[in-house]
């Protein structure tokens, strides 16, 4: 469908990537991987045309339709929808041909756009957006909200359902996951899986990437590496591939010694001249092979004031919220050193007001929010970096925070968090996101807390440096309260979970698998009211109940031959699967046989998703059913 031949990048003076080549096939997903800076956004604008290879070709199969999502969302009157819907330009202007058409009286030309409505199913467009919105955490109520009164995160998920809706042939996302909630980055992840389009992902989140992605093209250097399977496998892979690198530099650097030391010994003497002379020309030909390069990185250190109160903080039968609104009601929770409490529920439930409460930054309602003596607090969110003073920088903005702090020991400091002698003095205004979110977690460090608050800590940060944060929390010795969609911070360093929802707060006695089940069970509930309704009176529920009878056999059969059709489809597509995991068929040589299977895989996932859906609306009419009370009867 696509192909990179040879291609090479620069952007100014620096180079991204040289000698580039792999092939895009329609219905793969693609996670693009590396450090932050190294060219996956630049990827992105080459593919879309917005900048220019410095050498190598770009070959393209017939007019291919891009999505991406925008990074800027106009303030407009428009309903979120129509907003939405505007992501589907064929759609748009069919309507607006549609429109003319009718002024015109042209019955021939409506006709004919009426079956070209039909035929990409413009018909159940509004319908399609909705449910987009809904998976993307919009209530239903807010589906014809003007889009200027959404807050930022949520306009960059409508911008996201913008992109989603495009009938698109390629779709390029670029950290897709960093405004939304857990609850939707499993919706995304289900969607993703059934979405025939050649899908290329930029995140930071392994299972994100774990979920969606079967094939791994990795930033290392300049190069640009293909590997088959998940982000895990990749990184198997790329492990297995480093130790190799480093064996093969090891028996390099011997034989060089050996060759040296031979040659320094021996070639002043006439009787082993030649042997020298050989020897310096097999040393001129040995092959130069490249250390493993460093990942490591830089470490956080959050160190902690060991002599912390007991408990830290205290909150009886407390309302929170804001003067005109109650968010959350009868919270009750005690904070003791070393708690390791991570906060799950949709946005906008309440875990943010929760954290602000903790971090005494909000005042409670009614009842009360108790710190110990000797409470010290760190508190990070993300409209912090929204705060900076851009013209700062690192050591004027630490020097201020901390006047008491020497330039060396404020130096030192942070040149352990990745800003050295290059960084330390430039404008903030120049750092990426991720140095900015690094340069905050750092500052909070500097206080040693015995109590860290942290809102969504991980947005914008590469896998290094979210792996160092994790590391570091996990060293840490204080309490933590963590809000995160980052599901290995959450499994890494947290011990129990409270679930924020419909105003409370409460233990939740689970993983996070339990709390997935937890969330598709309400949608399916929510799915089942919406597609009942409510009860009329007594004399309709009768009713009702004698018709349900006549439907529940029929309907047990249909969930059974549903079930069975699924099962026999799964079956089928295993096989497929673990072909397409196999990195051989992604050898140029095999690229018949990689079509024939990712073509097998599209009809196979098609069927799938129909006998999903067959098995779906069959349930939701049994389990509407009221099957107890039919029983009873």
């Amino acid at each position: 469908m696509l192909s990179l031949n040879d291609l090479t990048l620069r952007i100014g003076s620096k180079l991204l990537f040289e000698h580039a080549s792999f092939t895009l096939y329609r219905g793969e997903k693609i996670g693009i991987v590396g450090p932050n800076g190294a060219g996956k956004t630049s990827l992105f604008r080459l593919l879309l045309g917005e900048l220019e290879a410095d050498q190598g070709s770009l070959e393209v199969a017939g007019a291919l339709r891009y999505a991406t999502v925008k990074q800027e969302t106009p303030g407009v009157d428009m309903s979120a929808i129509d907003y939405v819907l505007d992501g589907d330009p064929v759609l748009r202007q069919l309507q607006a041909d549609e429109l003319k058409a009718i002024d015109a009286g042209d019955a021939d030309a409506i006709a004919k756009i009426h079956e070209e409505l039909a035929h990409i199913d413009g018909y159940t467009a509004s319908a399609r957006a909705a449910q987009l919105m809904a998976g993307l955490g919009f209530a239903s109520d807010e589906l014809n909200r003007p889009v200027k009164s959404f807050s930022g995160g949520w306009r960059m998920r409508l911008n996201l359902a913008q992109a989603l809706i495009c009938r698109a042939d390629v779709l390029l996302l670029d950290e897709p996951t960093n405004h939304l909630d857990l609850d939707a980055i499993l919706w995304l992840e289900k969607f993703l899986k059934d979405f025939d389009a050649c899908v290329l992902i930029i995140s930071h989140d392994r299972d994100f990437l774990d979920a969606t992605i079967r094939r791994v093209i990795h930033f290392d250097g300049v190069e640009l590496n293909c590997y088959a399977g998940d982000f895990s496998q990749f990184e198997r892979m790329r492990s297995e591939r480093m130790s190799q690198a480093q064996s093969a530099f090891v028996r390099q650097e011997r034989t060089r010694a050996h060759l040296e030391s031979f040659i320094t010994r021996f070639k002043a003497k006439a009787s082993k001249a030649k042997q020298a002379q050989s020897r310096v020309k097999a040393l001129e030909k040995l092959k130069l092979t490249e250390p493993p390069k460093d990942q490591s990185g830089y470490e956080f250190n959050f160190p902690s004031d060991e002599n912390a109160p007991s408990p830290l903080l205290k909150v009886d039968e407390a309302e929170l919220g804001y003067p005109d609104k109650i968010v959350l009601g009868q919270v009750s929770l005690r904070i003791q050193p070393g708690a390791r409490i991570g906060l799950l529920g949709r946005n906008g439930a309440g875990k943010s007001t929760l954290i602000k409460t903790l971090a005494l930054r909000l005042q409670p309602r009614s009842g009360e929010v108790l710190p110990a003596k000797g409470l010290k607090v760190a508190y990070f969110a993300q409209h912090q970096l929204d705060e900076l003073d851009l013209t700062d920088t690192p050591m004027s903005l630490m020097r201020r925070m901390y006047p008491a702090t020497s330039e060396q020991a404020a130096r030192n400091f942070l040149g352990g968090y990745g800003f050295g002698n290059e960084h330390v003095h430039a404008r903030i205004g120049n750092f990426s996101g991720g140095e900015r979110a690094r340069l905050s977690l750092a500052l909070l460090a500097y206080t040693q807390p015995n109590l860290l608050l942290l809102d969504e800590p991980t947005n914008h940060l590469d896998m290094r440096t979210r792996q160092a944060l994790a590391i570091a929390l996990q060293d840490f010795t204080g309490a933590i309260v963590v809000v995160s969609h980052d599901r290995t911070l959450l499994l890494s360093v947290t011990d129990e979970f409270y679930l924020v929802r419909h105003g409370r707060v409460e233990p939740f006695d689970g993983d996070l698998n339990d709390y997935a089940e937890l969330i598709s069970r309400d949608s399916k509930t929510q799915n089942s009211q919406a597609a009942n309704g409510s009860k009329a009176n007594r004399r309709d529920d009768r009713r009702e109940r004698a018709e349900a009878r006549a439907k529940l056999k029929p309907l047990q059969n249909d969930v059974q031959r549903s079930e069975k059709a699924l099962a026999d489809l799964e079956l089928k597509r295993k096989p497929v699967s673990l072909a397409l995991a196999d990195p051989g068929i992604y050898e140029p040589a095999r690229e018949k046989d990689l079509k024939l299977l990712l073509e097998r895989d599209r009809m196979l996932k098609s069927a799938i998703t129909a006998a999903e859906s067959a098995w779906l609306e069959a349930s939701t009419q049994l389990d509407a059913l009221n099957i107890s009370d039919l029983t009873a009867t």
